[in-house]
C-alpha cells in the first residue's frame, strides 16, 4: 500500500495515553483479521513477529449491516486475551473472501458473506480508531505465504483455499496478481457441472458447488436421502444428527466408509482438475492447499495426488507441468488467511517493524 491509502486525520500518531502504541513506543502491535464463512480468526502479533494471541470466534459475520461490529469485537476480545488495549495496535488488516478494492477499503462484493458494497475499511476504522486495511482474503494469504517464505524461495506461487468458498491467490514472479478487475484467481466459480446446483453466485454447476465445504456436505446429505448406507448415519456419525458435514464425510471416509470414500474421491479428482486449471493458466511453481477442507489431511490430499498422477500419466504436457511435487498441503498451524492480513497492515504502515522483516512487504496493489 502507498502511504495515500494511510488515514489522513491523525489517528496513525500518538496523540494521548490510550493511543501509546504508534509512533514513540517501542513495541507497536499489529492486528490481523481473516473473515470466513463460518468464522473470524485474529492474530495480535508484536513488531518482531511473535504471535501473542490468537483467537477464532466461531460467528459468521452476517447480515452486512452486523458485520463491522462482529469483526470489531472479535479484535477487542483478541486484544483483551493479549493484554493490550486498541490504542496499543499501530494497524489492523483484514482479509474478506470476496471483490475488494484495497485503496478504499471497499468490499464490492462478497457473494458466500451475502455483502455488497460495504466500507468496511472505513467502518472499522470509525469503530476501532485505528488504520484498517482491507484485501481479498486468499490474496493477502498468498501475499503473506510469499513474504514469509513458509513454503521456500518461491516466487511463483498459488494459493488454493477450499472451505465455506473456493479461491485461489496467486504470486506471479513475486508481485502479487490481481487481474483487470481484482478478481484472478476465482477458480470456485468456474462451471464444472452443468445444469447442477445453484451457485451463490447465481449459476449452477459452480465448483463451489462440488468440493466447497457446504458442496461435499451437500452431496452427503443428498446420497443419504437415497438410502445409501454409510456409517455416517450410525450414532455418533455426525456432529450434528441428521445434518451431514463435510468433517462427517472424510472423518467416515478416513475410517474406510464406501460413500464417504466415494464423495472424498470425487471431491478429489475436481479439485485436482482445478490444480491442473491453475498451473496450466499461470505456470506457477507450486500450489498450496489450505482452508477448512484441507484440514482432513492425508484423506482430503490422497485422491488429489492420484488423480494427479493420472493426469500425468496420459499426458506429456501435464507431465511437464504438474511435476511431482508441485502441490503441498499448508503446514499445520500456518494461519495464511491472518497471517497475510496482518502481512498487509504491516505493509500499510509506513515505518513499522523496520529491521524486523516487514520491510519486505512491498506494495499490495502490484500485479
Amino acid at each position: 500500500m502507498t502511504d495515500e491509502t494511510m488515514p489522513t486525520d491523525g489517528r496513525d500518531r500518538a496523540t494521548d495515553g490510550n493511543d501509546r502504541a504508534t509512533v514513540g513506543h517501542d513495541r507497536p502491535l499489529l492486528v490481523g483479521v481473516d473473515v470466513g464463512g463460518s468464522k473470524i480468526a485474529v492474530l495480535v502479533v508484536d513488531r518482531d513477529a511473535r504471535v501473542l494471541a490468537r483467537e477464532i470466534a466461531p460467528t459468521e459475520a452476517r447480515p452486512q449491516d452486523e458485520a463491522v461490529g462482529i469483526i470489531a469485537r472479535a479484535v477487542e476480545t483478541t486484544l483483551a486475551s493479549a493484554g493490550a488495549r486498541i490504542g496499543d495496535v499501530a494497524a489492523i488488516g483484514v482479509g474478506v473472501p470476496g471483490r475488494v478494492d484495497p485503496l478504499t477499503g471497499a468490499v464490492t462484493l462478497a457473494v458466500n458473506l451475502g455483502w455488497s458494497d460495504l466500507p468496511l475499511g472505513s467502518e472499522l476504522e470509525a469503530r476501532l480508531g485505528r488504520p484498517t486495511v482491507v484485501e481479498n482474503d486468499v490474496r493477502a494469504a498468498v501475499l503473506g505465504l510469499h513474504r514469509r517464505r513458509v513454503v521456500g524461495d518461491i516466487d511463483d506461487l498459488a494459493y488454493l483455499a477450499v472451505g465455506t468458498g473456493v479461491s485461489a491467490g496467486v504470486m506471479l514472479h513475486g508481485r502479487l496478481h490481481r487481474g483487470a478487475r481484482g478478481l484472478a484467481g476465482e477458480v470456485g466459480h468456474v462451471i464444472a457441472d452443468p445444469g447442477g446446483a445453484r451457485c451463490a453466485c447465481g449459476q449452477q454447476g459452480c465448483l463451489e458447488t462440488l468440493v466447497a465445504g457446504w458442496g461435499i456436505a451437500r452431496l452427503a446429505r443428498d446420497a443419504i436421502a437415497t438410502g445409501r448406507p454409510t456409517a455416517m448415519t450410525e450414532p455418533g456419525g455426525m456432529a450434528t444428527p441428521g445434518v451431514p458435514s463435510a468433517v462427517d464425510v472424510y472423518r467416515a471416509a478416513a475410517s474406510g466408509d464406501p460413500l464417504a470414500t466415494e464423495i472424498a474421491d470425487a471431491v478429489g479428482r475436481r479439485l485436482a482438475w482445478a490444480i491442473h486449471l491453475l498451473v496450466m493458466a499461470y505456470d506457477v511453481e507450486r500450489v498450496v492447499l489450505g482452508g477448512g477442507v484441507s484440514h482432513a489431511g492425508e484423506t482430503f490430499e490422497r485422491p488429489i495426488q492420484r488423480e494427479l498422477d493420472r493426469l500425468r500419466a496420459g499426458s506429456a504436457l501435464a507431465r511437464e507441468q504438474l511435476v511431482e511435487g508441485i502441490v503441498e498441503l499448508l503446514p499445520p498451524g500456518a494461519d495464511a488467511g491472518a497471517w497475510g492480513a496482518v502481512i498487509i497492515a504491516a505493509a500499510a504502515h509506513p515505518g513499522i517493524g523496520v529491521g524486523h522483516g516487514w520491510e519486505e512487504v512491498g506494495h499490495v496493489r502490484e500485479t
